[in-house]
């Protein structure tokens, strides 16, 4: 009570203090990042090797398997490896543990990466290595279009120029572009007229890497001046290079350009993409994990008028898929949903107290104990989300809760007579015990939150943070500001027991008193009849958990879909596109028009970096991935995604079509996974692993709720595959790596393994130069053995300048002019040719191979659909050495979080009960408190019943709010039965009776308060609500059933077990009576004495 007499005697301390809350809360909203989720701080860092031309088998075994095992060794802290292995890509995901420091272990990983170089193939360059994290998501798209200006050019300007643009806007990161064609200088070779002269590509290669290098010439000095010396050792026109000799044949000086055609082109394109049926390119817009994805939109809004305005004239850039829009509605609807609740509890109190004085002496602890949390959250390094916004809002009933009590038992002392300062003092006493009790034993319940593990640790952390600091705010400002603001407004104000604004509420309310203490007197009566009729009906509940289904986390309709279309094994690009086409107007002829904002299509594999920022499915020719954005007002985007599935089953048998998560909390729960489940099929033999997956694919497909099932990898792409005859080409003075070079330059191209470069003088942009074939001149099996190959070239050619080192060097290529000593040979005379089939993509898990089969989950909830899906995947018995299957995805996820949860529940149950026995000085006095905690879990689990809502994260969290307070209730009214029955001697019965009746009101009022804040987000009106629903109706539903064991059962339970005096009483009584006699003992011994002492000596 020392800190209530210390506000009341130094009111303008406290007022200082309140407003350095208010301006201290106010700063820290300024300064904190908003988004729609906390930051997940999961360490991963990215690897991408790139070598074109090379199979995915190969790039597995030769460049994927060598980089797994080097990290392996020489990097600390590894918790996971993920690995995906494309035609002439590798992209590697290395998983850190929790709290490694990741600027060292992209060090290691940089020196493991050198470390392995020299034993990669040849001309293999270095990868890039890049930080990833979950909350590194796309929050919106440039889309880059026009009419007239072509591909090549858009995407030239898109890499070259609008990513310059947009690199200074903090928290930002846009990668390449996808779409368009890659601007390219091509020496694209006549094979007829290089046949007819001798000559390979390989000959023209070696010419312009001899006649195209980069190398300083220095200076001179000359008299009295310094000169630069420059060579025109690289052309400055495009022209130019077709005038670089080759060699001389018969006295003629053969050209480039006699043999090739030089041209400022473009690559293959390996990457189309559609805007609402339109060629186009677009750039992704990714945040950062520690940015907002608020402000990272709005800054990009901001500068495209000026990219825009800097142009070429044609072009059109705008902004789709902006995630911005549904994390500002979704935060804005949290603000409204607490807006209106701390009006409705308003007027609860307001109804209840009668007088405005009241409401805002309660009413204004609420922003203060909120804006407290707001400061703690911003000194944690939190951001304003709808997880720390869920948690204010969800603290919102409590906050009123110790204000309220407070303010009513003030209220009841004055009714008893006390003069408003000692009415405020001693209310203040009374309630100490059992307000720090309900304030600890709130923060204690959320201690499960501490023992969750991966992505939901980061989730929900803030959220009870947030509940816990405004709690423990609020019960400060109890102590403290709402004393001195009672005794401040109402000092003047005569007190009444009647509620003069509300007369007929205040009759109503008698009567519901008289009413409550008739009905607790007759369950008093009758207690074996009540208290097994309530252990039976909580029996009966627990039923209920076996029809009550499990979610990790509630569904939302953002109006976002994502729809991946695989082709039959081997289509090339154009074909996809064409088929792309027609599913574009199909799903235009399914969703309305004026419900579509924009359908965009990415079709093929995205440039390879792109690969480590956004996961796709993309790994050939062959796939497509289709964007669908629908308008604010639309139809259930679910029903959307079943007629399409239905018509594309259809009318398109020969593709494999899946839904994929498209909104921002779809991507960042499932952490880089395509569906929201993945299973595994771990086994050194892919080709077991295959026939098992199938096995499994068609029993999953029988499993009601698992839809779009399909294997991630592809085992049927076509391929040919070229035997040499090592001995007759051995005659013709042809080695094998002869043959390599020559099939790698006429069908990728020479940039890949020996760059060359051009320097465009009018941008100052480099560019690559190529030779190659004409990809016209490559569409037949004669015209693959019609490639020329060049004798005796040794080595694939360098780049100038370029070091040998190992694997990657080799010979100094020859110099133009030279003549081979042996003549070119057709490919057809040293090859034989046999056509296969192949894996276009081989993952791994920590090194070992894997098969993914994913599912979506729709029409069934996630745990259900899980146990059936694991029921069929033990049905499949033992499945041989080595072969393991695990499921991967939210409901691993899930399974985690609720074990964690469910532990850290009873964990949070057992503290509590301790505290209260520390606090109540007894074993029993909890045990009837804890009373109330099954009233609270029957009604949570008949609320979700009822509302079809299912056991998720949420309403976790909900639930352990409902039986904080079921608890604090209780405490409420068990301390205050203890109370009286030491001052006024009663026994138990007669204690819990007037105990029931004294605190009927100041419970009422709690649980009221709480249901009314959690109203608004039970009926969850605004875009985002799902997300809140299930918390407010399992709070909802737990208080309800609470109040009433708490009114009811908690008094009868008491009456037969405390029969004692409390026991913190009885020890008081025995320590009183001790000290007496110890005092009688030392008076007798001193009197004693007195009468002993000889006279004058001192006692």
């Amino acid at each position: 009570m020392w800190i209530v007499r210390l506000a009341l005697r130094r009111p303008y301390t406290i007022a200082v203090c309140a407003l350095l809350i208010i301006f201290g809360g106010l700063f820290s909203i300024k300064g904190m990042l908003i988004d729609i989720f906390p930051a997940i701080d999961i360490p991963v860092v990215g690897i991408i090797w790139n070598y074109p031309g090379l199979s995915a088998q190969d790039i597995e075994r030769r460049v994927t398997t060598y980089s797994e095992r080097g990290l392996t060794t020489t990097v600390n802290g590894i918790s996971k490896m993920e690995s995906t292995s494309i035609p002439g890509t590798a992209v590697m995901k290395i998983y850190f543990q929790p709290g490694t420091e990741i600027g060292t272990a992209i060090a290691q990983i940089g020196s493991s990466v050198q470390s392995i170089l020299r034993i990669m193939p040849t001309g293999m360059q270095p990868p890039a290595i890049i930080q990833f994290n979950a909350s590194s998501v796309p929050v919106a798209q440039i889309t880059v279009s026009s009419e007239t200006i072509p591909e090549e050019k858009l995407f030239d300007y898109g890499v070259n120029f609008i990513r310059l643009k947009l690199f200074t806007i903090p928290g930002l990161q846009s990668p390449a572009p996808y779409g368009g064609k890659s601007r390219q200088i091509n020496v694209e070779v006549k094979p007829s007229v290089l046949s007819s002269k001798g000559l390979a590509p390989y000959d023209v290669l070696t010419a312009l890497q001899a006649s195209n290098i980069i190398l300083p010439a220095g200076t001179a000095r000359i008299g009295n001046y310094e000169y630069n010396i420059s060579l025109n050792s690289s052309p400055e026109m495009v022209e130019e290079l077709g005038r670089i000799p080759i060699r001389s044949a018969g006295g003629q000086i053969v050209m480039i350009s006699d043999v090739a055609k030089v041209s400022d082109s473009f690559a293959d394109q390996t990457n189309i993409v559609r805007v609402n049926g339109h060629r186009a390119t677009y750039l992704n817009i990714l945040k950062k994990a520690d940015a907002s994805t608020l402000s990272v939109v709005a800054a990009t809004r901001a500068i495209l008028p000026s990219i825009q305005d800097a142009a070429p004239p044609g072009m059109k850039l705008k902004i789709d898929f902006d995630q911005s829009v549904f994390v500002t509605s979704a935060i804005k609807n949290v603000l409204v949903e607490a807006a209106v609740s701390s009006v409705l509890v308003s007027l609860m109190i307001l109804l209840f107290l009668g007088s405005w004085k009241n409401v805002i002496v309660v009413c204004t602890s609420i922003p203060l104990a909120i804006l407290s949390a707001i400061i703690g959250l911003k000194l944690t390094g939190n951001s304003i989300n709808i997880m720390t916004l869920g948690g204010l809002s969800l603290a919102i009933g409590m906050l009123v809760d110790d204000a309220t009590v407070a303010v009513e038992n003030i209220h009841r002392n004055r009714g008893l007579g006390l003069p408003l300062t000692r009415a405020i003092l001693v209310g203040a006493q009374q309630i100490a015990l059992p307000a720090i009790m309900a304030t600890l034993s709130i923060c204690i319940v959320f201690f499960p939150v501490v023992l969750i593990t991966g992505p939901a640790k980061y989730l929900f952390t803030p959220m009870a943070l947030s509940v816990v600091l405004s709690m423990l705010a609020s019960y400060v400002l109890s102590r403290t500001l709402v004393p001195l603001l009672t005794r401040m407004l109402l000092a003047n104000e005569e007190h009444t027991d009647d509620n003069e604004a509300f007369p007929r509420f205040a009759r109503m309310f008698k009567r519901l008193e008289n009413f409550y203490g008739g009905v607790l007197e007759m369950f008093l009566a009758h207690r074996a009849f009540v208290l097994w009729s309530a252990l039976g009906a909580f029996l009966i509940t627990l039923c209920t958990l076996f029809v009550i289904g499990s979610d990790f986390f509630p569904n939302s309709d953002t109006g976002l879909m994502k729809l991946h279309v695989r082709a039959p094994g081997g289509t090339r690009i154009e074909e996809t596109e064409k088929l792309v086409a027609h599913i574009e107007e199909s799903i235009r002829s399914i969703i309305p028009e004026n419900e579509i904002e924009t359908v965009n299509s990415v079709i093929g594999v995205p440039t390879f970096y792109n690969l480590a920022f956004v996961p796709t499915d993309n790994v050939n020719a062959g796939d497509a991935e289709i964007f669908i954005a629908l308008n604010e007002k639309h139809h259930s985007t679910d029903v959307y995604k079943s007629k399409i599935r239905d018509y594309l089953a259809a009318n398109f048998p020969g593709t494999v079509n899946n839904f994929q998560p498209a909104d921002i909390i779809s991507q960042v729960l499932n952490f880089g996974l395509s569906a929201p489940i993945d299973v595994q099929i771990e086994s050194r033999d892919l080709q077991k692993s295959y026939a098992l997956g199938q096995k499994l694919m068609v029993k999953m497909r029988a499993v009601p709720g698992l839809l779009d099932v399909a294997m991630k990898q592809i085992f049927d792409y076509p391929s040919l595959k070229l035997n040499v005859d090592r001995i007759k080409a051995s005659q013709m003075g042809v080695s094998q790596r002869d043959v390599a070079n020559s099939m790698l330059i006429a069908l990728s191209g020479s940039s890949s393994v020996s760059p060359s470069w051009y320097l465009n003088p009018s941008n100052n942009v480099i560019y690559p130069i190529s030779v190659k074939v004409p990809i016209t001149q490559l569409s037949s099996i004669s015209d693959l053995m019609g490639i020329a190959v060049t004798p005796g070239t040794g080595t694939a050619p360098q780049s100038a300048g370029a070091v040998s080192t190992g694997a990657g060097g080799g010979m100094t290529p020859p110099t133009p002019m030279q003549t081979p000593s042996s003549q070119t040979q057709r490919m057809g005379n040293l090859v034989s040719l046999q056509s296969q089939s192949e894996m276009s993509s081989v993952s791994h898990t920590n090194v070992q191979r894997v098969i993914d089969i994913t599912a979506n989950v729709e029409g069934r909830d996630l745990g259900s659909s899980t146990k059936a899906l694991q029921k069929e995947i033990d049905s499949l018995g033992d499945l041989g050495p080595g072969m393991r299957i695990t499921v991967q995805g939210q409901g691993q996820v899930m399974d985690d979080s609720f074990r964690s949860l469910g532990l850290g529940l009873l964990v949070s149950i057992a503290l509590v009960y301790l505290l209260m026995v520390v606090l109540f000085q007894s074993w029993l006095d909890p045990f009837i408190v804890m009373a109330a905690v099954p009233g609270a879990l029957a009604g949570i689990l008949w609320t979700l019943f009822i509302t079809g809502t299912t056991i998720n994260v949420y309403s976790f969290m909900g639930s352990i709010m409902a039986v904080g307070i079921a608890a604090s209730n209780s405490i409420l009214l068990v301390s205050y039965a203890n109370e009286i029955r030491v001052e006024k001697g009663l026994n138990a019965l007669e204690a819990a009776l007037e105990a029931g009746k004294t605190r009927l009101r100041p419970i009422l009022m709690t649980a009221i308060a709480m249901i009314l804040g959690m109203l608004p987000a039970a009926l969850a009106l605004g875009e985002g609500g799902e997300q809140n629903a299930p918390l407010g109706r399992a709070v909802i539903g737990g208080l309800l059933a609470a109040t009433f064991v708490t009114l009811l059962v908690v008094p009868l339970i008491y009456s037969l077990l405390r029969t004692k005096m409390p026991s913190q009483h009885e020890l008081d009584e025995k320590l009183k009576r001790e000290e007496e006699e110890v005092t009688h003992m030392i008076e007798a011994e001193i009197h004693s004495h007195s009468h002993n002492a000889p006279e004058g000596s001192p006692v």
